[in-house]
């Protein structure tokens, strides 16, 4: 299964998102590439924001990567695509072409199985206790997606 995670800049939300996965993914062997993407230019080839890196460490995740941002190819690249809110979802509906393409896109917190496009809180402007809260949601989620993986083997 090939995922991504789409949020606005591609520094926070997405890339802890993308560096749980992945490393979820090989500890349970299973094949998919992980990754992450934007919508904003401001931060292309920028590392993830200094608290994901903190967080991720301090959970045992190794933090890498570089903010890319989202595209068209995308659709074809990916099974799952999974947005962190509103606007990123609107965003990436907006460039889908197929209703296959639209099928690809969810809300990540819809995984956990209350299908009310929740959005995940988004603390780039806020402290390092809203970024271990938004990892905790991320962890769940993730959880989530690796079991769905196992079960689609």
């Amino acid at each position: 299964m090939n995922v991504l995670f789409v949020d606005l800049g591609n520094v926070c939300r997405s890339p802890l998102a993308e560096i749980i996965l992945k490393k979820k993914f090989k500890e349970n062997n299973i094949q998919g590439e992980v990754d992450s993407a934007g919508f904003e230019s401001f931060n292309i080839n920028e590392p993830p924001d200094k608290r994901i890196f903190e967080i991720a460490k301090k959970n045992g995740y190794l933090a890498e990567g570089k903010a890319r941002i989202f595209l068209k190819e995308d659709f074809g690249r990916f099974d799952k695509i999974f947005v962190m809110d509103t606007k990123n979802y609107n965003d990436v509906m907006a460039l889908a072409k197929t209703d296959k393409d639209k099928a690809r896109v969810d809300y990540l917190l819809n995984v956990l199985g209350n299908g009310k496009n929740r959005t995940v809180p988004d603390p780039y402007n806020s402290g390092i206790k809203d970024c271990e809260a938004v990892f905790k949601l991320i962890e769940k989620a993730t959880d989530k997606i690796v079991a769905l993986a196992k079960d689609a083997r």
